[in-house]
């Protein structure tokens, strides 16, 4: 497995996501916790108490799951600095675990962060899963910004700098729309 030796990429929006989903939990609205990455310390600073070199033991799901008001949902936190996220940011094993959530009728998303103009948007595991497939036949190897949808962005609002419920409420809503449509 691969060696950490770096700061985590995508930290900071994970401490944003942690911090709104305690607010989530004491309001009694979800529960969604962060996903550990199993790791084994190989070199360690005791002055500091901290881990300076460990590796992966293996390799982890997605970065967040729970359930928010009897829905079960699974999702991966990724930040980009360009204007698209590069689908090797996604690992395939996050890709076949989101698909096996999303068959057992949970809800699988990621939350991105387009760091160069400060916006976050909730991206359904369905359009995750049409680029990902397209760039398994030789397409495209990123999902380009314009992919994003207006409704599905994360608002700040109150206390919440990331209040994805919103988008994720018309997430279920568009589900719910398409699934009449189909009927």
């Amino acid at each position: 497995m691969g060696y950490y030796k770096h700061g985590l990429r995508g930290s900071y929006l994970e401490e944003m996501l942690m911090s709104v989903n305690r607010i989530y939990l004491e309001e009694g609205l979800g529960v969604v916790q962060k996903v550990p990455t199993p790791i084994t310390p190989v070199e360690y600073d005791k002055k500091s108490g901290t881990i300076k070199l460990a590796y992966f033991e293996k390799k982890s799901t997605v970065d967040f799951i729970g359930n928010i008001q009897g829905i079960p949902v699974c999702f991966d936190a990724k930040e980009t600095a360009t204007t698209n996220l590069p689908l090797y940011n996604i690992h395939e094993h996050q890709v076949n675990f989101m698909e096996a959530f999303s068959n057992q009728e949970g809800l699988a998303f990621l939350i991105v962060l387009f760091k160069n103009e400060d916006a976050a948007f909730l991206l359904p595991y369905e359009v995750l899963a049409r680029f990902w497939r397209d760039a398994t036949r030789g397409g495209r190897k990123s999902i380009p910004r314009d992919a994003f949808e207006e409704r599905y962005r994360i608002p700040e609002e109150g206390n919440l700098r990331l209040h994805y419920l919103i988008p994720l409420s018309r997430y279920l809503e568009d589900k719910k729309t398409e699934e009449e449509n189909y009927l």
